[in-house]
């Protein structure tokens, strides 16, 4: 996010020259705007200066993204979420799967944009703006989660029981970001997830007193 760096995307079948140049130029939309954000923040950098660094037009800009907050936001990890774990073996537990395709894009993330990752985990707990966008879009990851689940537990994707398990997961890997954050940044953040898919698997542990 920060330059243009190697796409999340790249292991996967070659794609047609269009949806190339489409990524190609989100990816130079948000490494502008991450990089105008670390040098100015975030409320003073406008569309304007993100459009001429990108080197694209105003008018690019907002049909790739409608807001300067979904800048910060939209990526590429959940259509890649959505097929890795379709990609996982049909009899493997489902939680199994989650804490393997969570891992794997933590790996990917840390490989190639470490810096842009807290920028942007502080940006989520910092920025009104951001903060709320954030709020709105897990409904949409959340519908992508509802689709997955559903094809592994043979439900229907808009049974409650689905819809509440999807939001509760998203919900609760969003406030690892905002806690690592909080914290500097100090945890390592796949072990955050870690322990977050064992509270999805074992519930709360209570604490005992030594």
């Amino acid at each position: 996010m920060t330059a243009a760096r190697t796409s999340p995307l790249a292991d996967r079948p070659q794609l047609g020259l269009r949806e190339r140049k489409k990524i190609k130029t989100r990816m130079a939309i948000r490494a502008a705007t991450y990089e105008l954000i670390g040098h100015q923040g975030y409320d003073a950098t406008t569309i304007e200066q993100i459009a001429e660094l990108a080197e694209v037009s105003q008018s690019t800009v907002f049909r790739y993204f409608p807001t300067k907050e979904d800048i910060v936001l939209t990526d590429e990890y959940d259509s890649m979420l959505e097929e890795e774990l379709r990609a996982r073996p049909a009899d493997e537990p489902w939680i199994d799967s989650l804490r393997y395709v969570l891992k794997r894009a933590v790996g990917i993330s840390s490989m190639e944009e470490t810096e842009v990752t807290r920028l942007r985990s502080r940006m989520m707990l910092e920025v009104p703006a951001v903060r709320a966008r954030m709020i709105e879009s897990m409904s949409e990851t959340g519908r992508l989660l509802c689709r997955v689940i559903a094809e592994r537990t043979g439900r229907d994707p808009a049974d409650l029981e689905v819809r509440v398990y999807a939001m509760s997961l998203i919900g609760g890997l969003s406030e690892v970001t905002v806690y690592w954050a909080q914290n500097d940044f100090k945890d390592n953040l796949a072990d955050l997830l870690d322990r977050t898919v064992t509270v999805f698997e074992h519930g709360l542990p209570t604490r005992t007193s030594s």
